[in-house]
């Protein structure tokens, strides 16, 4: 087993359950009681339906990483798998730039994804 990746698709799970969690209750639930969003489709009921499937999209996604890197975890690396997880690696690390640089490093976001880049970089 290699711990280095079990890590990182434990860590990418958690961060993908505190975006769902965290952000319906800090973001979406505030935003949503405002009268003024935009009408989507001439809805404002639809602006909020997309904003939110939109929202927890990424969790899906973070979850299906964190599935796929779990299970590359309990099998020995090999050249494909290697590879895999540095387009993986590549890809958190550069979710580690936008969160920084777009939040402006005030969203911690940026670090566990930075984390779990090293993670994946060197557990390949």
């Amino acid at each position: 087993m290699n711990v280095m990746l079990l890590v990182a698709g434990l860590m990418a799970a958690l961060i993908g359950l505190a975006h769902s969690v965290l952000g319906e209750r800090l973001l979406l639930g505030p935003l949503f009681r405002r009268d003024d969003l935009p009408k989507l489709l001439g809805s404002a009921t639809f602006a909020r339906r997309t904003l939110r499937f939109a929202w927890h999209l990424t969790t899906v996604l973070l979850w299906g990483v964190a599935v796929m890197v779990i299970v590359l975890s309990l099998a020995p690396v090999n050249p494909q798998s290697g590879c895999t997880l540095q387009v993986l690696a590549l890809t958190f690390a550069v979710c580690a730039l936008v969160s920084l640089i777009g939040a402006r490093a005030k969203h911690f976001s940026w670090w566990v994804f930075l984390i779990i880049a090293v993670l994946l970089w060197f557990g390949a």
